[in-house]
Protein backbone atom coordinates (compact mmCIF):
# COMPACT_ATOMS: atom_id res chain seq x y z
CA UNK A 1 0.00 0.00 0.00
CA UNK A 2 2.65 2.73 0.95
CA UNK A 3 4.72 1.81 -2.65
CA UNK A 4 1.76 2.49 -4.11
CA UNK A 5 0.89 6.10 -2.87
CA UNK A 6 4.49 6.79 -3.18
CA UNK A 7 3.93 5.90 -6.98
CA UNK A 8 0.53 8.07 -6.96
CA UNK A 9 2.62 11.02 -5.67
CA UNK A 10 5.39 10.63 -8.35
CA UNK A 11 2.92 10.29 -10.88
CA UNK A 12 1.41 13.11 -9.69
CA UNK A 13 4.66 15.40 -9.18
CA UNK A 14 5.37 14.40 -13.05
CA UNK A 15 1.79 15.64 -14.39
CA UNK A 16 2.50 19.43 -12.58
CA UNK A 17 5.92 19.53 -13.99
CA UNK A 18 4.54 19.44 -17.49
CA UNK A 19 2.60 22.85 -16.74
CA UNK A 20 4.49 26.12 -17.14
CA UNK A 21 5.60 27.89 -13.85
CA UNK A 22 2.49 29.65 -11.93
CA UNK A 23 -0.44 28.11 -14.79
CA UNK A 24 -2.79 26.98 -13.52
CA UNK A 25 -3.65 23.04 -13.83
CA UNK A 26 -6.35 22.52 -15.59
CA UNK A 27 -7.99 18.54 -15.84
CA UNK A 28 -10.36 17.35 -18.13
CA UNK A 29 -12.98 15.27 -16.62
CA UNK A 30 -14.96 13.05 -18.46
CA UNK A 31 -18.77 11.98 -17.76
CA UNK A 32 -20.21 9.14 -18.86
CA UNK A 33 -23.44 8.80 -20.67
CA UNK A 34 -26.21 6.88 -19.32
CA UNK A 35 -26.74 3.66 -20.44
CA UNK A 36 -29.70 1.59 -21.45
CA UNK A 37 -29.67 -0.54 -18.06
CA UNK A 38 -29.15 2.97 -15.55
CA UNK A 39 -31.94 4.24 -17.36
CA UNK A 40 -34.26 1.18 -16.26
CA UNK A 41 -32.76 0.94 -13.19
CA UNK A 42 -33.63 4.70 -12.45
CA UNK A 43 -36.90 4.63 -13.61
CA UNK A 44 -38.34 1.62 -11.72
CA UNK A 45 -36.29 1.66 -8.23
CA UNK A 46 -37.15 4.52 -6.22
CA UNK A 47 -33.97 6.70 -5.11
CA UNK A 48 -34.94 6.00 -1.45
CA UNK A 49 -34.42 2.33 -1.79
CA UNK A 50 -31.40 2.61 -3.77
CA UNK A 51 -29.73 4.95 -0.42
CA UNK A 52 -31.29 2.61 1.75
CA UNK A 53 -29.28 -0.45 0.63
CA UNK A 54 -26.20 1.89 0.26
CA UNK A 55 -26.03 2.73 3.88
CA UNK A 56 -26.78 -0.81 4.85
CA UNK A 57 -23.82 -2.20 2.94
CA UNK A 58 -21.69 0.68 4.51
CA UNK A 59 -22.41 0.23 7.59
CA UNK A 60 -21.96 -3.52 7.50
CA UNK A 61 -18.71 -2.95 6.09
CA UNK A 62 -17.74 -0.64 9.40
CA UNK A 63 -18.61 -3.11 11.85
CA UNK A 64 -17.10 -6.12 9.92
CA UNK A 65 -14.10 -3.90 9.92
CA UNK A 66 -13.99 -2.84 13.69
CA UNK A 67 -14.80 -6.02 15.24
CA UNK A 68 -12.02 -7.91 13.25
CA UNK A 69 -9.86 -4.83 14.59
CA UNK A 70 -10.23 -5.61 18.35
CA UNK A 71 -10.05 -9.45 17.39
CA UNK A 72 -6.59 -9.04 16.25
CA UNK A 73 -6.22 -6.74 19.49
CA UNK A 74 -7.36 -9.64 21.59
CA UNK A 75 -5.17 -12.21 20.39
CA UNK A 76 -2.62 -13.22 22.77
CA UNK A 77 -0.82 -15.81 21.03
CA UNK A 78 0.58 -12.73 17.78
CA UNK A 79 2.68 -10.68 20.19
CA UNK A 80 3.04 -8.58 17.69
CA UNK A 81 -0.53 -6.95 17.18
CA UNK A 82 -0.96 -6.89 20.90
CA UNK A 83 -2.52 -3.71 21.89
CA UNK A 84 -1.42 -3.02 25.88
CA UNK A 85 -3.77 -0.62 28.18
CA UNK A 86 -2.60 1.96 29.94
CA UNK A 87 -1.60 1.60 33.65
CA UNK A 88 -4.80 2.25 35.49
CA UNK A 89 -4.78 3.38 38.93
CA UNK A 90 -8.03 1.47 40.61
CA UNK A 91 -6.45 -1.73 38.94
CA UNK A 92 -6.53 -4.05 41.75
CA UNK A 93 -4.11 -6.93 41.37
CA UNK A 94 -1.30 -5.82 44.08
CA UNK A 95 -3.53 -4.52 46.45
CA UNK A 96 -5.55 -7.68 47.45
CA UNK A 97 -3.17 -10.13 49.30
CA UNK A 98 -5.70 -13.14 49.95
CA UNK A 99 -7.49 -13.41 46.74
CA UNK A 100 -4.63 -12.07 44.32
CA UNK A 101 -5.60 -11.88 40.40
CA UNK A 102 -9.13 -12.74 40.21
CA UNK A 103 -11.12 -15.71 42.03
CA UNK A 104 -12.44 -17.02 38.78
CA UNK A 105 -9.22 -17.16 36.71
CA UNK A 106 -8.47 -21.31 36.52
CA UNK A 107 -4.79 -22.35 36.39
CA UNK A 108 -3.48 -24.06 33.36
CA UNK A 109 -3.36 -27.34 34.66
CA UNK A 110 -4.49 -28.64 37.65
CA UNK A 111 -1.33 -29.23 39.73
CA UNK A 112 -2.94 -31.78 42.32
CA UNK A 113 -3.60 -34.38 39.95
CA UNK A 114 0.01 -34.02 37.95
CA UNK A 115 2.26 -37.23 39.06
CA UNK A 116 4.45 -36.85 41.74
CA UNK A 117 7.95 -37.03 40.21
CA UNK A 118 11.02 -37.31 42.82
CA UNK A 119 14.48 -37.22 42.46
CA UNK A 120 16.91 -38.19 44.36
CA UNK A 121 18.67 -35.70 45.96
CA UNK A 122 22.03 -36.56 48.20
CA UNK A 123 23.84 -34.15 50.18
CA UNK A 124 26.52 -32.13 48.40
CA UNK A 125 29.65 -30.95 50.33
CA UNK A 126 29.80 -27.69 48.88
CA UNK A 127 27.22 -25.48 48.03
CA UNK A 128 25.66 -24.74 44.36
CA UNK A 129 26.59 -22.24 42.77
CA UNK A 130 30.16 -21.16 44.36
CA UNK A 131 33.13 -21.23 43.16
CA UNK A 132 35.52 -24.32 42.66
CA UNK A 133 31.80 -25.84 41.70
CA UNK A 134 32.30 -29.34 39.93
CA UNK A 135 31.86 -28.93 35.92
CA UNK A 136 30.05 -32.20 35.97
CA UNK A 137 26.52 -32.85 37.31
CA UNK A 138 26.12 -31.41 40.25
CA UNK A 139 23.56 -32.96 42.49
CA UNK A 140 20.65 -31.49 43.67
CA UNK A 141 20.94 -30.34 47.05
CA UNK A 142 18.99 -32.07 49.91
CA UNK A 143 17.71 -29.21 52.80
CA UNK A 144 18.51 -32.27 55.17
CA UNK A 145 21.74 -32.99 55.27
CA UNK A 146 23.28 -29.41 53.42
CA UNK A 147 26.79 -29.59 55.00
CA UNK A 148 26.80 -27.58 58.25
CA UNK A 149 29.36 -25.38 57.52
CA UNK A 150 27.49 -23.66 54.27
CA UNK A 151 30.90 -21.73 53.44
CA UNK A 152 33.68 -24.46 54.10
CA UNK A 153 36.35 -25.11 52.01
CA UNK A 154 34.80 -22.02 50.10
CA UNK A 155 37.16 -18.70 49.76
CA UNK A 156 34.77 -16.75 47.67
CA UNK A 157 32.18 -14.89 50.03
CA UNK A 158 29.81 -12.11 49.26
CA UNK A 159 31.31 -9.34 51.62
CA UNK A 160 30.76 -5.73 52.28
CA UNK A 161 32.29 -5.04 49.08
CA UNK A 162 30.48 -7.14 47.06
CA UNK A 163 29.52 -10.75 45.83
CA UNK A 164 32.47 -12.96 44.90
CA UNK A 165 30.59 -16.05 44.10
CA UNK A 166 27.11 -17.23 41.88
CA UNK A 167 24.77 -14.42 42.91
CA UNK A 168 20.83 -13.90 42.89
CA UNK A 169 19.13 -14.34 39.62
CA UNK A 170 16.60 -11.88 37.94
CA UNK A 171 17.55 -10.93 34.18
CA UNK A 172 4.71 -1.85 29.36
CA UNK A 173 2.92 3.12 27.86
CA UNK A 174 1.27 0.68 29.51
CA UNK A 175 4.64 0.01 28.95
CA UNK A 176 7.02 1.47 25.99
CA UNK A 177 9.26 -1.40 24.97
CA UNK A 178 7.62 -4.36 23.67
CA UNK A 179 9.40 -6.76 25.55
CA UNK A 180 7.96 -5.93 28.64
CA UNK A 181 4.21 -5.06 27.26
CA UNK A 182 3.34 -7.53 29.26
CA UNK A 183 3.54 -6.00 33.10
CA UNK A 184 0.09 -4.25 32.47
CA UNK A 185 -3.33 -4.40 32.00
CA UNK A 186 -5.84 -7.35 29.63
CA UNK A 187 -2.45 -7.92 27.90
CA UNK A 188 -1.00 -9.49 31.46
CA UNK A 189 -4.04 -10.72 32.83
CA UNK A 190 -3.81 -12.90 29.41
CA UNK A 191 -0.15 -13.56 29.82
CA UNK A 192 -0.43 -14.83 33.55
CA UNK A 193 -3.54 -17.17 32.64
CA UNK A 194 -2.25 -18.76 29.46
CA UNK A 195 1.34 -18.65 30.97
CA UNK A 196 -0.68 -21.01 34.25
CA UNK A 197 -0.42 -18.67 37.15
CA UNK A 198 -3.59 -18.28 39.22
CA UNK A 199 -5.48 -16.60 41.74
CA UNK A 200 -2.76 -18.00 44.53
CA UNK A 201 0.51 -17.57 42.79
CA UNK A 202 -0.96 -13.87 42.36
CA UNK A 203 -2.13 -13.20 46.00
CA UNK A 204 1.22 -14.82 46.99
CA UNK A 205 2.96 -12.05 44.74
CA UNK A 206 0.82 -9.40 46.23
CA UNK A 207 1.78 -10.54 49.97
CA UNK A 208 5.51 -10.43 48.91
CA UNK A 209 5.83 -6.86 47.64
CA UNK A 210 3.78 -6.18 50.79
CA UNK A 211 6.80 -7.20 52.75
CA UNK A 212 9.29 -6.05 50.72
CA UNK A 213 8.07 -2.70 50.78
CA UNK A 214 8.29 -3.13 54.31
CA UNK A 215 11.53 -4.67 54.59
CA UNK A 216 12.65 -1.09 53.08
CA UNK A 217 15.52 1.36 54.49
CA UNK A 218 14.37 5.04 55.22
CA UNK A 219 16.78 6.51 52.72
CA UNK A 220 14.89 4.29 49.80
CA UNK A 221 17.47 1.44 49.74
CA UNK A 222 17.02 -2.52 51.02
CA UNK A 223 20.09 -4.48 52.40
CA UNK A 224 20.20 -8.44 52.77
CA UNK A 225 19.95 -10.19 55.52
CA UNK A 226 22.76 -12.79 55.06
CA UNK A 227 26.47 -12.44 55.31
CA UNK A 228 26.53 -9.79 52.13
CA UNK A 229 26.10 -6.21 53.04
CA UNK A 230 26.28 -4.95 49.31
CA UNK A 231 23.54 -2.93 49.55
CA UNK A 232 24.04 -2.14 45.65
CA UNK A 233 23.25 -5.61 44.96
CA UNK A 234 20.22 -5.54 47.58
CA UNK A 235 18.50 -2.60 46.32
CA UNK A 236 18.78 -3.33 42.56
CA UNK A 237 17.11 -6.88 43.55
CA UNK A 238 14.51 -5.46 45.40
CA UNK A 239 13.69 -3.56 42.46
CA UNK A 240 13.08 -5.63 40.06
CA UNK A 241 10.13 -7.79 41.32
CA UNK A 242 7.78 -4.28 41.52
CA UNK A 243 9.06 -3.78 38.22
CA UNK A 244 7.76 -7.07 37.29
CA UNK A 245 4.82 -6.60 38.56
CA UNK A 246 4.08 -3.37 36.19
CA UNK A 247 4.89 -0.42 39.57
CA UNK A 248 6.93 2.15 38.73
CA UNK A 249 7.89 5.77 39.73
CA UNK A 250 5.57 7.11 37.13
CA UNK A 251 2.77 4.43 37.24
CA UNK A 252 1.68 2.30 40.20
CA UNK A 253 -1.67 0.56 41.80
CA UNK A 254 0.19 0.98 45.70
CA UNK A 255 4.06 0.73 45.30
CA UNK A 256 5.03 3.97 43.32
CA UNK A 257 6.77 5.71 45.55
CA UNK A 258 8.92 2.48 46.91
CA UNK A 259 9.59 2.41 43.69
CA UNK A 260 10.49 5.86 43.14
CA UNK A 261 12.82 6.28 46.63
CA UNK A 262 14.59 2.74 45.51
CA UNK A 263 15.04 3.93 42.20
CA UNK A 264 16.33 7.76 43.15
CA UNK A 265 19.17 5.62 45.94
CA UNK A 266 19.93 3.56 43.34
CA UNK A 267 20.75 6.73 40.86
CA UNK A 268 22.62 8.76 43.02
CA UNK A 269 25.50 6.08 43.35
CA UNK A 270 25.43 5.97 39.70
CA UNK A 271 29.49 7.33 39.77
CA UNK A 272 30.33 9.24 36.35
CA UNK A 273 32.41 6.11 34.63
CA UNK A 274 29.16 4.07 34.99
CA UNK A 275 30.50 1.72 37.79
CA UNK A 276 28.57 2.27 41.47
CA UNK A 277 29.81 3.98 44.80
CA UNK A 278 29.99 1.47 47.64
CA UNK A 279 30.42 -1.39 45.27
CA UNK A 280 33.18 -2.15 43.03
CA UNK A 281 31.49 -5.81 42.02
CA UNK A 282 30.28 -7.02 38.85
CA UNK A 283 27.16 -8.68 40.64
CA UNK A 284 25.57 -5.87 41.93
CA UNK A 285 26.69 -3.51 38.75
CA UNK A 286 25.20 -6.36 36.58
CA UNK A 287 22.21 -6.49 38.92
CA UNK A 288 21.30 -2.90 39.30
CA UNK A 289 21.86 -2.38 35.88
CA UNK A 290 18.49 -4.74 35.16
CA UNK A 291 16.57 -2.12 37.48
CA UNK A 292 17.73 0.62 36.22
CA UNK A 293 16.77 -0.80 32.13
CA UNK A 294 13.99 -1.96 32.98
CA UNK A 295 12.91 1.21 34.86
CA UNK A 296 13.98 3.45 31.88
CA UNK A 297 12.31 1.56 29.26
CA UNK A 298 8.82 0.70 30.71
CA UNK A 299 8.81 4.73 31.47
CA UNK A 300 11.02 6.67 29.02
CA UNK A 301 12.35 8.50 31.54
CA UNK A 302 15.33 10.27 30.35
CA UNK A 303 16.80 10.80 33.58
CA UNK A 304 16.45 6.86 34.32
CA UNK A 305 17.63 6.15 30.73
CA UNK A 306 21.06 8.34 31.35
CA UNK A 307 21.91 6.27 34.56
CA UNK A 308 21.23 2.97 32.84
CA UNK A 309 23.41 3.97 29.11
CA UNK A 310 25.93 4.64 31.87
CA UNK A 311 25.92 1.60 33.59
CA UNK A 312 25.51 -0.45 30.35
CA UNK A 313 28.41 1.15 29.04
CA UNK A 314 30.53 -0.01 32.17
CA UNK A 315 29.40 -3.65 31.97
CA UNK A 316 30.61 -3.09 28.16
CA UNK A 317 33.94 -1.86 29.28
CA UNK A 318 34.92 -4.47 32.05
CA UNK A 319 34.62 -7.57 29.23
CA UNK A 320 37.54 -9.12 29.66
CA UNK A 321 39.66 -11.14 26.60
CA UNK A 322 37.82 -14.38 26.85
CA UNK A 323 34.20 -13.10 27.21
CA UNK A 324 33.38 -13.19 30.45
CA UNK A 325 33.39 -10.83 33.33
CA UNK A 326 35.76 -10.49 36.40
CA UNK A 327 34.38 -10.38 39.67
CA UNK A 328 36.01 -6.78 40.35
CA UNK A 329 35.15 -4.72 37.03
CA UNK A 330 37.69 -3.83 34.35
CA UNK A 331 40.55 -4.36 36.46
CA UNK A 332 40.18 -8.04 37.48
CA UNK A 333 40.87 -11.16 35.88
CA UNK A 334 38.08 -13.24 33.77
CA UNK A 335 35.50 -14.60 35.55
CA UNK A 336 32.66 -17.65 35.46
CA UNK A 337 29.22 -18.88 34.00
CA UNK A 338 27.35 -17.51 36.69
CA UNK A 339 28.99 -14.00 36.29
CA UNK A 340 28.21 -13.87 32.97
CA UNK A 341 24.57 -15.15 33.35
CA UNK A 342 23.61 -11.64 35.19
CA UNK A 343 25.78 -9.26 32.90
CA UNK A 344 23.71 -10.81 29.63
CA UNK A 345 20.91 -10.56 31.42
CA UNK A 346 21.81 -6.32 31.99
CA UNK A 347 22.61 -6.03 28.74
CA UNK A 348 19.53 -7.56 27.45
CA UNK A 349 17.83 -5.12 29.53
CA UNK A 350 19.37 -2.28 28.12
CA UNK A 351 18.63 -4.01 24.26
CA UNK A 352 14.67 -3.57 25.14
CA UNK A 353 15.31 0.03 26.86
CA UNK A 354 16.70 1.01 23.99
CA UNK A 355 20.40 1.88 24.69
CA UNK A 356 22.45 1.99 22.45
CA UNK A 357 25.73 -0.16 22.67
CA UNK A 358 28.12 -2.72 20.32
CA UNK A 359 25.70 -5.97 21.31
CA UNK A 360 27.07 -7.80 18.28
CA UNK A 361 30.55 -7.84 19.66
CA UNK A 362 29.65 -7.99 23.05
CA UNK A 363 27.25 -11.04 22.27
CA UNK A 364 29.74 -12.38 20.20
CA UNK A 365 32.32 -12.13 23.06
CA UNK A 366 29.98 -13.82 25.55
CA UNK A 367 28.78 -16.29 23.35
CA UNK A 368 32.38 -17.66 22.81
CA UNK A 369 32.96 -17.95 26.75
CA UNK A 370 29.70 -19.82 27.23
CA UNK A 371 30.69 -22.19 23.36
CA UNK A 372 34.05 -22.92 25.61
CA UNK A 373 32.34 -24.12 29.09
CA UNK A 374 29.38 -26.06 27.48
CA UNK A 375 29.51 -30.00 26.31
CA UNK A 376 26.80 -31.64 24.34
CA UNK A 377 26.92 -28.75 21.29
CA UNK A 378 26.06 -26.26 23.48
CA UNK A 379 22.68 -28.08 25.70
CA UNK A 380 24.98 -28.49 28.95
CA UNK A 381 27.31 -25.87 30.74
CA UNK A 382 30.03 -25.93 33.34
CA UNK A 383 31.73 -23.26 35.79
CA UNK A 384 34.94 -22.13 33.76
CA UNK A 385 35.71 -25.16 32.34
CA UNK A 386 33.40 -27.61 30.11
CA UNK A 387 31.24 -29.38 32.03
CA UNK A 388 27.72 -30.58 32.64
CA UNK A 389 26.03 -28.53 35.94
CA UNK A 390 22.91 -28.34 37.12
CA UNK A 391 23.39 -25.19 38.32
CA UNK A 392 25.14 -23.31 35.38
CA UNK A 393 23.22 -25.31 32.64
CA UNK A 394 20.25 -22.93 32.56
CA UNK A 395 22.24 -19.80 33.16
CA UNK A 396 23.69 -20.65 30.12
CA UNK A 397 20.45 -21.17 28.05
CA UNK A 398 19.36 -18.73 29.49
CA UNK A 399 22.24 -16.53 28.79
CA UNK A 400 22.35 -17.57 24.81
CA UNK A 401 18.28 -17.33 24.64
CA UNK A 402 18.83 -13.51 25.52
CA UNK A 403 21.15 -12.98 22.95
CA UNK A 404 18.99 -14.75 20.73
CA UNK A 405 22.08 -16.99 20.02
CA UNK A 406 19.29 -19.90 20.26
CA UNK A 407 16.03 -20.18 19.95
CA UNK A 408 13.77 -23.04 21.60
CA UNK A 409 13.61 -25.02 18.91
CA UNK A 410 17.59 -25.51 18.65
CA UNK A 411 17.95 -29.33 19.74
CA UNK A 412 20.52 -28.04 21.70
CA UNK A 413 18.26 -26.22 23.62
CA UNK A 414 15.56 -29.12 23.91
CA UNK A 415 18.37 -31.35 25.50
CA UNK A 416 19.30 -28.82 28.01
CA UNK A 417 15.60 -28.89 28.76
CA UNK A 418 15.20 -32.91 29.24
CA UNK A 419 18.36 -32.45 31.69
CA UNK A 420 16.85 -29.88 33.57
CA UNK A 421 13.63 -32.03 33.92
CA UNK A 422 16.42 -34.76 35.85
CA UNK A 423 15.91 -31.93 38.36
CA UNK A 424 12.64 -30.63 38.95
CA UNK A 425 10.26 -28.56 41.97
CA UNK A 426 9.86 -30.30 44.93
CA UNK A 427 9.64 -30.46 48.54
CA UNK A 428 12.86 -31.15 50.31
CA UNK A 429 15.24 -29.38 47.93
CA UNK A 430 14.71 -25.52 47.79
CA UNK A 431 17.62 -23.59 45.78
CA UNK A 432 16.03 -20.21 44.17
CA UNK A 433 19.29 -19.39 42.49
CA UNK A 434 18.78 -23.11 40.44
CA UNK A 435 15.25 -22.26 40.20
CA UNK A 436 14.95 -18.70 39.23
CA UNK A 437 17.14 -19.62 36.21
CA UNK A 438 15.67 -23.05 34.99
CA UNK A 439 11.96 -21.71 35.49
CA UNK A 440 12.57 -18.78 32.57
CA UNK A 441 14.46 -21.60 30.59
CA UNK A 442 11.45 -24.05 30.88
CA UNK A 443 8.84 -21.20 30.40
CA UNK A 444 10.11 -19.94 27.32
CA UNK A 445 10.27 -23.16 25.91
CA UNK A 446 6.87 -23.69 26.55
CA UNK A 447 4.88 -26.50 25.27
CA UNK A 448 3.67 -29.19 27.75
CA UNK A 449 7.31 -29.62 29.38
CA UNK A 450 6.32 -26.47 31.05
CA UNK A 451 2.27 -26.34 31.10
CA UNK A 452 2.32 -30.01 33.13
CA UNK A 453 5.51 -30.85 34.07
CA UNK A 454 7.08 -27.96 35.26
CA UNK A 455 5.03 -25.36 35.84
CA UNK A 456 2.54 -26.73 38.27
CA UNK A 457 5.31 -27.65 40.36
CA UNK A 458 7.00 -24.84 40.60
CA UNK A 459 4.11 -22.82 40.98
CA UNK A 460 2.47 -24.62 43.89
CA UNK A 461 5.76 -25.22 45.71
CA UNK A 462 6.25 -21.37 45.68
CA UNK A 463 2.78 -21.28 47.01
CA UNK A 464 3.18 -23.91 49.52
CA UNK A 465 6.38 -22.03 51.07
CA UNK A 466 5.41 -18.50 51.60
CA UNK A 467 4.73 -17.30 54.81
CA UNK A 468 1.19 -16.65 54.72
CA UNK A 469 1.14 -15.14 58.53
CA UNK A 470 2.67 -14.03 61.30
CA UNK A 471 3.95 -10.67 62.19
CA UNK A 472 5.09 -7.99 59.61
CA UNK A 473 8.44 -9.31 59.75
CA UNK A 474 7.43 -12.52 58.38
CA UNK A 475 4.18 -12.64 56.74
CA UNK A 476 4.91 -12.58 52.69
CA UNK A 477 8.58 -13.29 52.76
CA UNK A 478 9.73 -16.76 52.18
CA UNK A 479 12.49 -18.24 54.77
CA UNK A 480 15.80 -18.06 53.29
CA UNK A 481 16.62 -21.44 51.47
CA UNK A 482 19.66 -23.62 52.10
CA UNK A 483 22.00 -22.48 49.27
CA UNK A 484 23.96 -19.79 48.60
CA UNK A 485 21.40 -17.40 47.92
CA UNK A 486 19.70 -18.01 51.46
CA UNK A 487 23.50 -17.79 52.85
CA UNK A 488 24.23 -14.43 51.90
CA UNK A 489 21.38 -12.64 50.79
CA UNK A 490 19.40 -14.05 53.47
CA UNK A 491 15.47 -14.17 53.13
CA UNK A 492 15.51 -11.07 51.15
CA UNK A 493 17.67 -12.84 48.39
CA UNK A 494 15.09 -15.71 48.72
CA UNK A 495 12.20 -13.85 48.91
CA UNK A 496 12.90 -11.64 45.51
CA UNK A 497 13.59 -14.67 43.88
CA UNK A 498 10.99 -16.13 45.05
CA UNK A 499 8.62 -13.27 43.60
CA UNK A 500 10.35 -13.12 40.35
CA UNK A 501 9.32 -16.49 39.76
CA UNK A 502 6.31 -16.07 39.90
CA UNK A 503 5.96 -13.58 37.97
CA UNK A 504 7.73 -15.61 35.11
CA UNK A 505 4.24 -15.51 33.34
CA UNK A 506 4.33 -11.66 32.40
CA UNK A 507 7.51 -10.36 33.53
CA UNK A 508 8.84 -10.56 29.50
CA UNK A 509 7.37 -11.57 26.36
CA UNK A 510 9.28 -14.08 24.42
CA UNK A 511 11.35 -13.29 21.98
CA UNK A 512 10.47 -16.26 19.94
CA UNK A 513 6.64 -17.07 19.47
CA UNK A 514 4.81 -20.59 18.09
CA UNK A 515 3.05 -21.07 14.76
CA UNK A 516 2.02 -23.34 12.91
CA UNK A 517 5.91 -23.68 11.43
CA UNK A 518 7.42 -24.20 14.71
CA UNK A 519 9.23 -21.10 16.09
CA UNK A 520 9.45 -18.06 14.79
CA UNK A 521 11.91 -14.75 16.05
CA UNK A 522 9.58 -12.19 17.14
CA UNK A 523 12.74 -9.60 17.12
CA UNK A 524 16.26 -8.99 16.17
Amino acid sequence: MAAKDEADDKLDHKTDAKAPKGAPVIRQVEVAGEDMGSRVLNRHIPAWVISGAIHVVVIGFLVIFMSGGNEIAANPNDLTTTQVEDPKEDDKNLTNEEVGFDPDLAAATDAKREENVNVEAPATEDPVGLPDQPNETAPMTAVAGLTPDLGAGTPAELSNTGMMAAGPGGGGSAFSVPGMAGRSGSTKDKMLKSGGGNTESEAAVARGLAWLARKQLKDGSWEFDGSSKDKIASTGLALLPFLAAGETHKYGTKYKDTVKRGLDWLMSRVGSGGGFAGSNNMYAVGIATVALCEAAGMTKDPAVKAKATMAVGYIVGAQGRNGSWGYSGPASNEGDTSIVGWQVQALASGKLAEIKFDKDKVFKNANKFLESVSTDSGSKYGYTTKGASQTLTPVGLLSRYYMQEMSPRHPAFGRGVDFLKQFPPQKGYFDMYYYYYATQVMHFYEGPDWHKFWNPKMRDLLIDLQNKGGDDEKRGSWEKDQGFIGSQCGKLGTTCLALLTLEVYYRHLPLYKRDNGGLAELER
